[in-house]
């Protein structure tokens, strides 16, 4: 059999899933963790979304989860499942905001210290809150490969333990557990949109499907300016991009993660585009009509039902909103929209 090439087809791009990882027991397990801690958040509807949108469309709203992100099921369920030992040695983590603040805060409440490297260009609401929370933070580099290395290195140096956003099972499992909500929250969904970064969110959405109802149609979101995760799916293989310029921070992922890339592969109907105008028009609307403060990494999943809304008439949509972290000043720029 021919060797795969290096570029695009190395065997680092063909990982198989560890569904052992991922059964049942573990994300009842991850959600006996979460118990008590991570806020139930709600489904809500907004009439106007769901005309437009020409379908019944649910939006679950994490950007109401601790942080202001779902990143913190994933974060916390990581850290109760470390020994004491590493806990007590502090932990480190690389991100671009959302990521960060769960780890902190996390870090915080099991009583240990955290080092949190940002990128250089970090969104101050992000950099406050994650320093509101006692974390120590670092800024480096620009994209999270730069940021992951440095984090590495530091991790060596220092005896810290590795909090990764997306390259661990226990991470995946936390995020799944939003999954689990939103099938007790709406038992006759069809479809499940998720924005898509470096993949946990999706990765976790993808194996909970798969454990508890796998005929569920599960789409991925991103920005066509960071497509990383589209490229990938439609090649089979795990594809880098050269950049990913998008007002998205949370989603400039440059290549899936080596973690949930085989999970997903296996179960997800595909991953949506949208244009940076479809996500300030979706931040716009869920801003002025359903009420809602979401962050551009959030609404994709929203602008996504929006721009492929013929794909999905008439079903049961669920739109993963995954954080509302935005800086007002953003905000305040968003055009209206046309009537």
């Amino acid at each position: 059999m021919p060797r795969p090439s290096r570029r695009s087809g190395s065997c680092r791009d063909r990982p198989l899933a560890d569904w052992d990882a991922y059964s049942r027991p573990a994300f009842e397990k991850a959600r006996e963790i979460l118990g008590g801690v991570a806020h139930r958040t709600p489904i809500t509807r907004c009439r106007t979304l769901s005309e437009m949108a020409l379908c019944d469309l649910a939006m679950k709203c994490e950007n109401l989860q601790r942080v202001g992100a779902f990143k913190f099921r994933g974060a916390y369920t990581m850290l109760a499942m470390l020994t004491e030992a590493e806990r007590a040695a502090g932990v480190i983590t690389y991100s671009s905001g959302n990521h960060a603040q769960a780890v902190a805060l996390s870090a915080k409440l099991f009583g240990t210290r955290a080092v949190i490297v940002m990128p250089v260009d970090a969104s101050g609401v992000k950099l406050s809150a994650t320093r509101g929370y006692g974390a120590e933070i670092l800024q480096h580099g620009l994209t999270p490969q730069e940021r992951q290395a440095f984090a590495f290195n530091l991790a060596q140096e220092r005896g810290l333990t590795m909090v990764p956003p997306y390259e661990d099972s226990r991470i995946l499992l936390g995020q799944g557990t939003v999954l689990m909500e939103v099938l007790e929250q709406e038992p006759l969904a069809e479809v499940i949109l998720v924005p898509v970064g470096g993949g946990g969110l999706l990765g976790g959405v993808c194996a909970a499907v798969r454990a508890f109802r796998p005929q569920i149609e599960v789409y991925g979101v991103e920005p066509e300016a960071a497509d990383d995760w589209a490229r990938s799916i439609e090649s089979g293989r795990i594809e880098r991009i050269a950049t990913a310029h998008t007002i998205a921070d949370g989603l400039r992922s440059l290549e899936p993660g080596k973690t949930p890339f085989p999970i997903v592969k296996e179960v997800v109907r595909g991953i949506l585009r949208v244009s940076e105008d479809q996500i300030r028009r979706a931040m716009l609307l869920l801003l002025t009509r359903a009420k809602l403060v979401v962050e551009p990494s959030g609404a994709v999943s929203v602008a996504g039902a929006l721009a492929h809304a013929q794909r999905f008439r008439s079903r049961r949509v669920v739109a993963l909103i995954s954080g509302g972290n935005v800086e007002p000043s953003l905000l305040s720029s968003l055009e209206q929209p046309p009537r």
